[in-house]
């Protein structure tokens, strides 16, 4: 009886009774509440999520229209279909081409000469593709349509390929005049996956052209495919208007779409039953595609308030916490607060040492059970208190031997870690990089932890001299573990290829790596790979030679900065691949440089992100001119003002060097 009406049992009772009092206007608002939700508040929803499925579909899209435009405005590009016999011209636009179809996202391009109407396709590693087109064939019909409109260029869906694909085609022209088209086609099907088909739940997203003809939609059976012909040859399947139920819901569909295209950014909302089915349709208009974003919503799927509901409801919500939290604070503190209080201030007695002070221990309830436990508690700490001291006194002294004897290790870890990086520093070729190149080199060397895994490399011979950066996968002992493995490997490999071929000592490298650690003998969690990239520097033949495994090569004198990029797979990469040389002439006065990941990757700034490699270019570009010793000041310095306080997260390596004048005539 008396757990039934103690203090839980009154609690309860007296916060039930708060909540049937708030429920009946609750329930009431609610219910009215619930009933507008679905009406009202689907419109801003689907506007919302309108104007960010255009922003997600234009952004690649844009990207790719305004590579080709590069490629359609190169000087290069235009030289070349003037005069395409000319072989200088050719082999610079050969060289452009392939740049811009390594930046575009289908890893493919194409360019057809107008004069002449040959057509020239190259797609990732397959062999470039030609052919003449004719008017005669209705095939080269899209060519002759394109360059008889007047925009600057097209866009085009078609299933020409295996997959379908978005055709980017821009025109060329000089003074006016057309000299062909380029272009670039991305695979629609990997468009649709990322863009319609991760739709909301009850939201369905297409694209129209300004006729109306479907050009992407979650059904690709709704896809009018080949758009050239004119809309009244287009199956009434493949166009938006006749998917809705009546002539005046087109006319709507067809006034929205035209207001949108009028008044680009603003978005065109009206109701219509699209396949019988009530939705909810926002258009949006994007001029830089010359597509119409069509979104359907399904109103009984829309999760949203409408404004002129959300303060009224708001008041009620707060109206009914207002009753509740009165009710509940009334009786807590008639049954609670004020016993509690009694409590403290006999409990603040014992706290002073009056160990004989009298409790409120004659309630039925929680609060005299809690009254009797305390006074109990109170005798068992005045005994316990007795005993304390002694027991202080020996824990003391045992926490005082145990931390002799953690410093004593730490000291012991200490020196070897010391040990270890006296070692390590032994492997560095200081001493050669000094005999053979003087003034005319730089290191920076920034291990992460006393040591670290990244080291460079030199060895010089009578031809010329291999300078290199390695970075080991794993920081601190284990990484400079694997530098001792790694320098042994690398003068293993010279041993037997010699200095002057880096991409040989690279595959040589990653061959023998491989059989010291086997990756179907090491634990998933052990990474074992390396980047690393190699110089061989030739005075005598004027060259040098760069071969590199995610290290490439920068050059600049100050204005021109040049990039030997190096294979984008590390050694020991799952996945094993070729390494191969790279080329350039050996300009004196140019300063060369080699870093590690960790420069790039040093994360600072206001947002916390990476150096970065744009960065880093400018970087290289503004000191390339500037004495050796300076340009190494200026690279820590920049590298620690974007670091800030955050930590070094990764080993630091960079190695600069510079061909003198003098030494490149001697």
């Amino acid at each position: 009886m008396a757990t039934l009406f103690g203090l839980r049992g009154k609690s309860v009772a007296g916060l039930l009774l708060a909540c049937l009092l708030a429920l009946i206007p609750a329930a009431l608002i609610g219910w009215k509440a619930v009933e507008e939700v679905r009406r009202h508040f689907a419109g801003a929803y689907a506007e919302q999520y309108t104007l960010l499925q255009m922003q997600r579909i234009m952004a690649p899209v844009s990207r790719e229209l305004a590579l080709v435009r590069r490629f359609a405005g190169s000087v290069v590009t235009r030289e070349w279909l003037a005069d395409p016999d000319d072989p200088a011209a050719r082999r610079r636009f050969q060289a452009e081409a392939e740049g811009f179809r390594q930046q575009f996202t289908g890893r493919n391009h194409f360019i057809v000469r107008h004069a002449s109407g040959d057509y020239h396709f190259r797609d990732g590693a397959a062999p470039a593709a030609r052919q003449r087109l004719s008017r005669d064939e209705p095939d080269a019909a899209w060519y002759f349509d394109t360059m008889a409109r007047t925009s600057t260029y097209d866009l085009r869906i078609d299933r020409a390929f295996e997959r379908p694909r978005v055709w980017i085609n821009v025109k060329v022209r000089e003074d006016g005049e057309p000299l062909g088209l380029a272009g670039t086609a991305l695979d629609l099907q990997g468009f649709l996956d990322r863009f319609i088909r991760a739709s909301a739940p009850g939201m369905t997203a297409m694209i129209v052209d300004p006729r109306g003809i479907i050009q992407v939609h979650p059904d690709t059976e709704r896809i009018a495919f080949g758009t050239d012909r004119p809309p009244f040859a287009i199956d009434t399947g493949h166009r938006l208007p006749p998917l809705l139920a009546s002539d005046a819901e087109r006319d709507a569909l067809r006034q929205a779409m035209h207001d949108a295209r009028r008044r680009p950014g603003e978005l065109h909302a009206l109701q219509a039953h699209l396949e019988g089915e009530p939705r909810l349709l926002s258009v949006g208009y994007i001029p830089e595609l010359q597509w119409l974003l069509v979104t359907a919503l399904d109103l009984q799927a829309a999760p949203l308030l409408d404004r002129r509901w959300f303060w009224p409801m708001v008041i009620a919500l707060v109206l009914i916490l207002a009753i509740m939290v009165a009710a509940f604070a009334y009786t807590t503190h008639r049954l609670v607060l004020a016993p509690l209080h009694r409590l403290k201030l006999s409990a603040q007695a014992i706290a002073g040492g009056h160990y004989q002070s009298r409790l409120p221990t004659g309630r039925q309830d929680e609060i005299g059970e809690l009254s009797r436990a305390f006074s109990h508690m109170a005798r068992q700490v005045e005994r316990y208190t007795r005993d304390l001291e002694g027991q202080v006194r020996e824990r003391t002294q045992a926490l005082e031997t145990t931390h002799a004897n953690l410093v004593a290790v730490h000291r012991k870890l200490e020196a070897s870690i010391q040990y270890a990086s006296i070692i390590q520093r032994a492997i560095l070729p200081d001493g050669q990089l000094a005999r053979h190149l003087s003034h005319r080199y730089g290191v920076l060397w920034k291990p992460r932890d006393v040591v670290g895994g990244d080291f460079y490399v030199f060895r010089a011979t009578q031809r010329g001299y291999l300078l290199g950066v390695v970075d080991c996968a794993g920081h601190g002992v284990p990484g400079a573990l694997m530098t001792m493995l790694a320098r042994a490997i690398i003068d293993h490999a010279i041993a037997q290829e010699g200095a002057d071929d880096p991409a040989a000592l690279l595959n040589e490298i990653d061959r023998q790596g491989r059989e010291l650690l086997p990756a179907d003998r090491l634990p998933s969690s052990i990474a074992t790979t390396m980047d690393i990239g190699l110089v061989w520097v030739d005075p005598a033949a004027g060259t040098l030679t760069h071969a590199g495994a995610k290290i490439d090569l920068y050059a600049s004198d100050g204005t021109t900065l040049e990039r030997l990029e190096g294979h984008r797979r590390a050694l020991g990469h799952r996945r094993p691949v070729r390494y191969e040389n790279r080329r350039a002439p050996l300009r004196p006065g140019w300063s060369h440089v080699l870093c590690s990941d960790g420069f790039l990757d040093q994360a600072g700034g206001d947002e916390g992100f990476g150096f970065g490699n744009r960065r880093f270019e400018a970087l290289v570009r503004s000191q390339a001119a500037r004495p050796l010793e300076a340009q190494l000041q200026a690279y820590e310095a920049a590298l620690r003002g974007y670091q800030g306080a955050l930590p070094q997260r990764d080993d630091i390596t960079l190695l600069v060097f510079r061909i003198e004048p003098q030494e490149d005539d001697a």
